[in-house]
This record gives structure tokens, sequence and C-alpha cells, in this order.
């Protein structure tokens, strides 16, 4: 770790929300903790009520780690991405949010690059793009890669948002910034991502990028189907309409 980092007295809230993770999360943890040593932060786990015991890994992790670094802020079903962002957020006492998937597609390693990037541009937002030089894709076939490219140029082409991934779920916001883009998003799922960055962009924040290579769950299925494509299809008419 550089001296920047050690320098760097931001906290860090890095929100997780889960369903059915629990072959990934003590592993996601341990590896945010290794590659975050000398960083202030605290891990938000939102878990939609799973069934496989889920919560109870997250509960060995608190007596491991202690409850002041890893809160789990549970409900009762699956509410939807966003809501469990919002509701990661009101439990939140970093002045930047971090937020990743629980499914380990998002390699805990990028998070020192994210807060050097951050403290280097001042950027609002710094979110991890895969459609950069050294930044990829691992484990898709050709019909997903082309899918997600497809749904990326598509978006490009018609927003201009001037992010080059908009549809990746990795990102380290400001948290005034990030409780400003979510209270004026709308969509779920699959599209809100889409939804908080280019939201972000109107609104005139400065959003930088970060090289990431997403590797396709490890445990589990995907939860990229067609009736996501269908969806993805139908918010970016809605944004296309709306902002």
């Amino acid at each position: 770790m550089g001296n920047e980092q050690k320098e760097n007295s931001n906290k860090y809230s890095i929100i997780i929300p889960t369903y059915n993770e629990r072959l990934n999360i003590a592993l996601l943890v341990y590896l945010i903790f290794k590659h975050l040593p000398n960083v202030n932060f605290e891990i938000i786990v939102v878990d939609d009520g799973s069934p496989d015991g889920t919560q109870d890994i997250v509960k060995q992790l608190q007596s491991v780690y202690g409850e002041d670094r890893i809160l789990l802020r549970a409900r009762p079903k699956k509410l939807g991405l966003g809501t469990a962002y919002i509701h990661g957020l009101k439990h939140a006492s970093g002045n930047f949010v971090v937020i990743m998937d629980a499914d380990l597609s998002h390699h805990p390693k990028y998070l020192p690059n994210f807060i050097k990037k951050q403290m280097e541009t001042g950027a609002d937002i710094v979110t991890g793009t895969r459609y950069v030089k050294g930044g990829g894709v691992h484990g898709w076939n050709l019909m997903r890669k082309l899918t997600s490219r497809g749904a990326n140029v598509l978006a490009q082409t018609l927003l201009w948002p001037g992010v080059s991934d908009l549809t990746g779920s990795f990102r380290l916001y400001r948290k005034s910034v990030l409780e400003d883009v979510i209270g004026s998003c709308v969509s779920k799922g699959y599209v809100f991502q889409m939804e908080m960055i280019v939201r972000a962009t109107r609104k005139g924040y400065n959003i930088a990028e970060v090289p990431i290579t997403f590797v396709d769950r490890v445990y589990g299925s995907s939860k990229l189907g067609g009736s996501e494509i269908v969806e993805y299809l139908k918010g970016l008419i809605y944004l296309l309409l709306t902002t």
C-alpha cells in the first residue's frame, strides 16, 4: 500500500446485497480485509431473507471481525437491488460508499485502485469498467459477451453518458452523491445500475473509470436471462424519454 492510502482519512462503507450467497460471502469478506489493510471501512451486508443460511455465515464473520466492521442489515424477503442499496445507505457511516456484488464477480483486489483513483481525480463516482484497456470479462460465452457489449453500445449511442461501462455494478460513490442520485432513480433490477450512472452524468457529477475484469459467478446460477434483456430494453427506452 502506498502512503497515499495511509494518509487517507476517509471512511468507506461497502454495501453488499446478498441472496443465497452462503458459499461466497466469507471468501469475499476475507478478500476485502486482505486488500484494504490500511483503510477505514465497514461492510454492510443487506440480505434479503436468504433461505440458505447466508445470515448465519455473516454472524460468524461478525464474531471474527467485529460487529462494528461487519453490519448485517437483513430484510424479510427479496425486495430488489435498488431498495437494497437505499437500505444499506441508511446504515452507512462512511463518507464514501462502495457497491459491489456478493458473488465474487467483483474482485476486492480492485478496491485500492478505486480509492486511489478517487483521491487522484477528486471524482464523485469511480466506476469499474470492463470495456477499456486492462478490463475484460472472464468466464462468459460469446453470446453473453455480445449481449452485454451490445447492450452497452446501444445505451452509449442513445444516451451519451460519457462512461464506457453502463451496466457494471462495481462502483465507489461519494455518499452525498449516491444519496442524491439514488433518490431520483425509479428503475429496478438490471436497469437500475444504468439509470444511476446516466442520472449522475445528467446532474453533472464527475465520474472516473478503473479497468476491472469481471469474473462470472463461481457458485450458484447467473441472474441474467432473457427477461432481464427485455427489462433492459424497456429501461433504456424509459431513460431515453425521461433524462
